[in-house]
């Protein structure tokens, strides 16, 4: 189960009176909110609209035939999977958090040569699975990955490697699916209206998570838990909650928002938050067209690690920062200090266990926070398993939905980042892109 406790947001009064000015804010927003809610939801079913994520969690189907592949595939030790950004980032944090019981992911997401060429010179091609997951089939990073893993598994296993290539892209466009047609390889489809950093419950990241043992049913059933909660009344509606804190933080000049989970099991979830929030929010222009330049700058912390680096400026440093921690109550095994004689000093430690070291530490620093007016909120999971993680992160996505509409952009685009990739394909040669690649020359920008 998924709760939020504000307590620490309103840092206005510290004592019996705190949260007040919470609640009275949530009221007033309660009308906005709940029309944010209504047009999200009303568009969910426009295929224009990018929201076919809402309805990843119902498709059940399509994760019958996940499973039905991950069991076919028990020879496979290990699987590469190519892709970038949200083609990556949300399968790696989820693994990092529940892998373990089936194959080894690796993840391809950048394209220096030296790390590359280690992880090759490591694998074994005879057991390991190349998943290629781009809905284009142009990305230049994960199709130069591709080229790579292509020649090495055919260097190796002839014309075997079909067996050991699977691929993940759009439905029918792109370069990807004609390949895959004309080799016979397994193609699983990208959802048209699911861009990549809201992608993660589709087979973008079904797919390698479940060769990997995650229990990828249970993720899905979290996912739903989160879209009840943001089809409810705004007072039980927990995403448009943490949403209209985010915002008024940001309308009070907190522009940067911290994501803290406590567990280093979750150490790569802010890296997936990071370009959910930045890609979504971070716009030019809002939806007609005015400049507004809003978006808070998301900053990945993970306690109890970063108290004893990032939380001097969090408490001391400039008052920009909205902080939220993520925490468990339940630990899956506990170890208990035990005590030693010549360390009376510790004595305070004896008998403890380390997930009662890891609550205090957590306390300790959002009320640190809150004794110099530094805000924070906390969102409670059971425990760290797949239903609660599946929770959570479909909580996020809608989270940032809301935080598009009060913002009154579109959080389903990302403009600045596709120009980006036009310069590169236009420094690579690509053709089609010589007049940008003149431009370029004009420029004094060169490879």
């Amino acid at each position: 189960m998924l709760q939020v406790d504000f307590t620490n947001i309103d840092v206005a009064r510290i004592g019996p009176d705190r949260g007040v000015e919470w609640e009275r804010e949530l009221e007033a927003a309660a009308p906005k909110l709940a029309a944010a809610r209504d047009s999200l939801w009303q568009r969910a079913g426009d295929p224009a609209a990018m929201l076919g994520w809402v309805s990843l969690p119902e498709a059940t189907d399509i994760l019958r035939t996940i499973q039905r592949f991950a069991t076919q595939r028990s020879d496979v030790t290990d699987v590469l999977v190519l892709g970038i950004g949200g083609s990556a980032l949300g399968a790696r944090a989820l693994d990092a958090a529940l892998g373990g019981a089936g194959a080894r992911l690796h993840f391809i997401d950048n394209v220096e040569p030296e790390p590359v060429a280690a992880l090759l010179d490591r694998l074994d091609p005879r057991t390991t699975l190349v998943n290629v997951i781009s809905k284009s089939g142009t990305t230049a990073e994960t199709m130069a990955a591709f080229l790579l893993a292509l020649g090495w598994l055919r260097r190796s296993l002839g014309e075997d490697w079909r067996r050991r290539t699977v691929v993940t892209t759009d439905p029918s466009a792109g370069l990807l699916r004609p390949f895959a047609a004309r080799h016979g390889l397994t193609a699983f489809e990208i959802p048209p209206d699911v861009g990549g950093r809201f992608s993660v419950f589709s087979p973008v990241g079904l797919v390698p998570l479940a060769l990997a043992g995650v229990e990828v049913e249970a993720l899905l059933a979290g996912a739903r838990k989160a879209n009840a909660a943001a089809a409810d009344e705004i007072a039980a509606n927990t995403p448009a909650q943490t949403a209209l804190a985010q915002y008024l933080a940001w309308r009070e000049g907190r522009h940067i928002s911290v994501l803290m989970p406590y567990s280093s099991r979750l150490s790569l979830l802010p890296a997936w938050f990071v370009q959910l929030h930045a890609e979504s929010l971070g716009k030019a222009r809002d939806r007609a067209g005015s400049r507004v330049h809003v978006g808070p700058t998301p900053l990945p912390a993970v306690g109890a690690s970063d108290q004893h680096s990032q939380v001097q400026l969090f408490r001391e440093g400039p008052h920009d920062k909205v902080v939220v921690f993520v925490r468990h109550r339940e630990s899956d095994r506990d170890l208990v200090l035990p005590a030693e004689d010549e360390l009376e000093e510790l004595g305070y430690l004896f008998g403890k266990s380390l997930f009662r070291l890891l609550s205090a530490e957590a306390a300790a620093t959002a009320h640190a926070l809150a004794e110099a007016r530094r805000p924070s909120y906390t969102i409670w999971l059971e425990r760290l398993d797949a239903y609660n993680l599946g929770w959570l992160l479909q909580h996020l996505m809608w989270q940032t939905a809301f935080l598009g509409e009060l913002f009154n952009v579109n959080a389903f685009d990302q403009p600045g980042v596709e120009l980006g990739k036009r310069y590169t394909y236009a420094l690579l040669g690509r053709p089609g892109y010589e007049d940008l690649a003149a431009e370029l020359r004009r420029a004094g920008v060169e490879v």
